[in-house]
């Protein structure tokens, strides 16, 4: 049966479409924009003000080859994917085994444990009792490690994860609990797998938060080697420094590549990440409505 749709409903069709692509495009503007500049011709840029929407000039990936020739960049690489995988494995694991603890009923301080984190959520020691805590009795003030550990848990993400495990029936952990299973067994081998939409969703978030990283950085980091990507990224936008990429060029063709280079490491920075997303995005609205929903 074929229902005919009002004048109501055709109108609210219409406007939630030019909603939907207007928004669109705002959202791919941005891309558009820096991919335009990265490749635009040597010079092209010099004055340009307002958007740009294709390339000026001759299209030329030249900028693009400067900016590896910086080692810097590849140093950035090494050092996010460092903090990037180890940091997200720390987050998993620390989470899960907090979400875990926090939605057995049998454990009977659950309820104070999770005041405890939730007050966290509302305050804090702040940066600088932080920032001596890890530089005098952690001896971590230039260390990658200051990037990963004062973050190890998110409380928000373990109030979800937590909700989600504690939608798995009681019964599975009551039967692996029969054939001789402990706790982590029960955690890694059947609360996790089953819980497989939302781990993803806490990798995206702490991965995402991992490789955007850069005021912590900033704070704790003084050795340019152990700078991460966007701490470089952050140098050659603020600070005009793109002396590692043009060594060797006169004085006027390094005015004429600057926009270009800037606009060339945005894309380099904001690539990888993008090229995971499509293959985690499937499992967010599930991971994220579990912890939603259920409580």
């Amino acid at each position: 049966m074929v229902v005919k749709k009002s004048i109501g409903d055709i109108l609210f069709d219409i406007l939630n479409t030019v909603f939907l692509v207007l928004l669109t495009l705002i959202t791919l503007y941005p891309f558009v924009h820096v991919i335009a500049g990265s490749i635009s011709g040597p010079g092209a840029l010099i004055g340009h003000k307002g958007a740009l929407l294709w390339p000026k000039g001759t299209p030329t990936l030249a900028a693009f080859g400067l900016v590896f020739r910086n080692p810097n960049i590849l140093t950035g690489y090494k050092n996010t994917l460092i903090v990037l995988v180890l940091g997200t494995a720390v987050n998993i694991i620390m989470t899960s085994l907090g979400a875990y603890v926090t939605s057995r009923k049998q454990f009977a301080a659950r309820r104070v444990m999770m005041f405890m984190i939730i007050f966290t959520m509302y305050f804090g020691g702040g940066m600088i009792p932080r920032y001596l805590f890890l530089k005098n009795y952690l001896g971590m003030g230039d260390h990658l490690g200051s990037l990963i550990l004062p973050g190890a848990v998110s409380a928000y993400n373990m109030i979800i994860m937590r909700t989600a495990f504690a939608s798995i029936p009681e019964s599975l952990e009551e039967s692996a609990r029969m054939d001789g299973a402990n706790d982590f067994v029960i955690l890694f081998r059947i609360i996790i797998p089953l819980s497989a939409a939302t781990v993803a969703v806490m990798i995206l978030f702490y991965g995402v938060s991992h490789w955007n990283a850069w005021f912590d950085a900033m704070i704790f980091l003084r050795t340019r080697a152990n700078y991460p990507l966007q701490l470089i990224l952050r140098e050659i936008l603020v600070d005009d420094s793109t002396e590692s990429m043009t060594m060797g060029m006169s004085n006027d063709d390094v005015e004429l590549l600057t926009d270009n280079l800037k606009y060339a490491t945005i894309i380099i920075a904001t690539l990888p990440i993008l090229c995971v997303y499509p293959f985690i995005q499937k499992h967010f609205v599930k991971g994220v409505m579990i912890g939603a929903v259920k409580g």
